[in-house]
Parts: structure tokens; sequence; C-alpha cells
């Protein structure tokens, strides 16, 4: 039997109040954790590859802990604002909108051992056969966006697009929502989009994987640096239990976190680190209260 109860990736947010009634939360409230989950890869590939780190946060912490991963990027955001969540992993635009609408707030990032780093970029790929080597050539082309709330997969590119003087509304012939960052790059892999806007550790990490060849593709466009996806939880968590979780996260090392590779620990972070991404939003005059 495995040490954790884990929700099913196919559980839609409409069935929380549910799963974690007040009853059971009230009575969970002093040994059990709730942590969500962005689907920036497939739902039960966030479980797996979270599983090491939160199986440590389980020993360090002496609580039991219950991950969700919800069916798109909002349903964490929901399940934040509902109190049905105390922490998530999320992106940095998802974290501006939950900051927002939630009552969250963001206190750890992750530092991994290969780049001692706690940014990424998003990056803009083709295939190399599909005759694109310039965002010009995006013109009249179909694309792949991740989630309208994805940093990487559609805040920043679209913001960069536009800054550059691009219309994106009428830019390509077509556009979707791939759902996630690994579906955008298998969508461009199997010719079902001609581009797509993706995380560079994601894309990285699914040529390490063996899913795709680098050599089939081709880096159209690249973003300034993006703050990383931070650690976040609800602001009116015990401060107590705020200690706990922040000490325990900074002892989290040698142990790989999703595409990020090993780590190093989770060092802190505030929410003033996340302006550049509000920036961002102001460029394409997003509301951000309404977007939820």
């Amino acid at each position: 039997m495995t040490r954790f109860s884990y929700l099913l990736p196919s559980v839609c947010v409409a069935l929380l109040p549910v799963l974690f009634s007040s009853h059971a939360m009230a009575a969970e409230a002093k040994t059990t954790l709730n942590i969500g989950l962005i689907p920036s890869e497939d739902a039960q590939a966030m479980i797996e590859t979270s599983k090491q780190v939160l199986d440590s946060l389980r020993q360090k912490t002496g609580l039991t802990i219950k991950p969700f991963v919800a069916t798109d990027y909002n349903g964490v955001i929901e399940a934040l604002r509902s109190g049905k969540l105390d922490v998530a992993y999320l992106g940095p635009f998802s974290y501006v909108l939950a900051n927002s609408v939630a009552n969250t707030e963001a206190f750890a990032v992750a530092v991994t051992k290969k780049n001692k780093s706690s940014s990424y970029k998003s990056i803009i790929i083709a295939r190399k056969d599909a005759g694109i080597d310039t965002v010009t050539q995006l013109k009249g082309r179909t694309f792949a966006f991740v989630d309208p709330s994805s940093t990487s997969g559609h805040l920043f590119p679209k913001a960069g697009l536009q800054q550059a003087g691009y219309d994106t509304d009428k830019l390509f012939s077509r556009v979707i929502f791939s759902g996630s960052h690994d579906a955008s790059i298998l969508a461009v892999a199997n010719n079902k989009v001609d581009a797509a806007a993706v995380a560079d550790r994601i894309f990285a990490s699914a040529i390490s994987k063996g899913l795709i060849k680098q050599d089939d593709f081709k880096v159209v466009w690249s973003s300034r640096a993006i703050p990383e996806s931070p650690m976040v939880w609800r602001k009116d968590l015990d401060s107590a239990l705020k200690a706990k979780l922040s000490k325990a996260f900074a002892e989290i090392k040698d142990l790989p976190w999703g595409d990020q590779g090993m780590l190093d620990g989770f060092q802190p972070t505030t929410d003033a680190a996340y302006d550049p991404v509000r920036d961002a939003a102001k460029v394409l005059d997003l509301d951000l209260r309404k977007m939820k």
C-alpha cells in the first residue's frame, strides 16, 4: 500500500466539496495537509514525479499529505479559494491570479542542483521541417498555447509577441489550448499544430526522457527570465504550521522534482518576486480579478 492517499486525476473541482467536506477538514485539520499541483504535465505524471518530495515532506512534518491535480490551472486556484487546499504548487501567473482572488501567498521556490536558478523561460517551438525560422513566419500557421492561466505557455509568449508588434488574434490561422506543456510539445511533434509556446525546462525534460528528438525542432522565440513556479499557502494557515512547512521544504534535497531536476532545497520567496508577471499581464490589459 502506498503511503499517500492520492485523489484520482480525473476528479473535477465540482466534486471537491464532497471529497473534502467541512466535517472531514475539521477532523483532519492538525494531521492532514492538502496540496494542489497544477497540471503542467499529464495529471498522473505530476503525481508520480512529485511522490518522493511529498513523501519527504510527510516524514519531516509528520502530516498526512493528500495531493490533488485539477483538470486545469484554475481548478487549483478555486480549490485554494474555497479552502479545500492548504498549499499548492502553482505557475507564476496562476499564483498571481490566486493571490488576487484566493488569499494566497508565495513562500518558497525550488532550487535545483543543475542550474542553481529560480527562473526559467518561455520558448516557441516548431518542427524544423515546417519552414518556420522567425516569428514572422508564424503568420497563418496553427498554434498551441497551454492554458489561459499558464505563464510560459500563454501569458509571456502572448505579451512578448504583442510587444514585438504582432496581433496574436490575427497572427495565427487557428489557436488551441492543449491543457499541458507535454501535450503542446507532442502536438508539434505529431504535426497537429505548426508551433507552440512551452516552458524551456519542460521541453528539455521531454528531450531527456526520449519523448522527442531535439534535432527535429527549432526554437523560434525565447522570453526574458520568468520567476520560478512557487509553492504557495493560504494566508490564514496557522503560523506554527507555516514555520514547520518552511523548514521542511528548505531541507528537501537530492530528490527529483518534476521537470526541474534534482532538488537542492526550496529557497524563500516573496509576493514581490512576481511583479514581472503582473507587468506582463498589464501588457495584455488583463484584469486579474475578472479572470476567475
